[in-house]
């Protein structure tokens, strides 16, 4: 997870130098992921440690592939102009 993190930082100083503002809602979009992502794998660890099954995680699955697919569905359909 710190790679990601230290990766997104990498590619915002390369994106704000191009001052793209199609590229600031992106890096917001990744960033809020982010936070879900280490919210989560915090969330497994906890209930790892106490034996739970967590009742979320199919939630979560179902809410990963909805939102991969709302990007896809984005890019397909995006004109360059």
């Amino acid at each position: 997870i710190h790679m990601f993190i230290a990766a997104l930082f990498t590619i915002v100083k390369i994106w704000k130098q191009c001052k793209c503002p199609l590229v600031g809602k992106w890096i917001k979009k990744m960033w809020c992921m982010c936070k879900y992502i280490c919210l989560y794998v915090m969330e497994c660890y906890s209930a790892t440690k106490r034996n739970e099954i967590l009742p979320f995680a199919t939630t979560w699955i179902d809410l990963e592939g909805i939102i991969i697919n709302e990007i896809r569905h984005r890019n397909k359909y995006r004109t360059i102009s």
